[in-house]
């Protein structure tokens, strides 16, 4: 698969999410929250900035938070931090299914971390990927489910790291 195509995919996968702000922080519901930066490594891989394209930038309109898209070297990172409870925040299968991927849902993942992941498999023609989600919170709450994630979040307060994992399948 080229990794222009990869690129868009997760672009869609991640449809209306802000672009990069220059401020350091997100003004939300009156409240103003700190924006503490972007993880240098995930998984022990030092992460490495991809610039978004401006398909991405517009896809990204009135999503509140931020959004940064990674590489480790061999996988696509995309790490969102969400101020509060939106409808914005979909899951990654969502949009394979609308490229026109066959997406079958794979049973939760333990990383090695012991985290928990939620999984599909995502096909198109020779196109075999791999993609893992989950939500977290700074206390320490994780959920591997959008929907679940956000009938919570209109009761706590944010932020929130939704992290999205793009591999070649195995």
């Amino acid at each position: 698969m080229r990794r222009s195509s990869l690129f868009y995919i997760i672009a869609c996968a991640i449809a209306s999410f802000m672009p990069f702000l220059s401020a350091h922080s997100v003004q939300t519901s009156g409240t103003t929250i700190a924006f503490t930066g972007w993880p240098n490594q995930f998984e022990g891989k030092t992460l490495t900035a991809l610039p978004m394209t401006e398909l991405e930038q517009r896809f990204m309109s009135d999503f509140p938070g931020r959004i940064g898209r990674f590489t480790d070297g061999e996988r696509e990172i995309v790490i969102r931090w969400v101020t509060e409870a939106t409808r914005k925040l979909h899951p990654a299968s969502d949009c394979f299914q609308g490229l026109g991927y066959s997406v079958k849902p794979l049973a939760l993942q333990r990383d090695d971390s012991g985290l928990l992941w939620s999984s599909f498999a995502a096909s198109k023609g020779n196109v075999q990927l791999r993609v893992y989600e989950r939500i977290h919170s700074g206390s320490g709450e994780s959920w591997t489910d959008v929907s679940a994630w956000y009938w919570s979040a209109l009761r706590e307060d944010g932020p929130w790291w939704a992290i999205t994992v793009a591999e070649k399948g195995r």
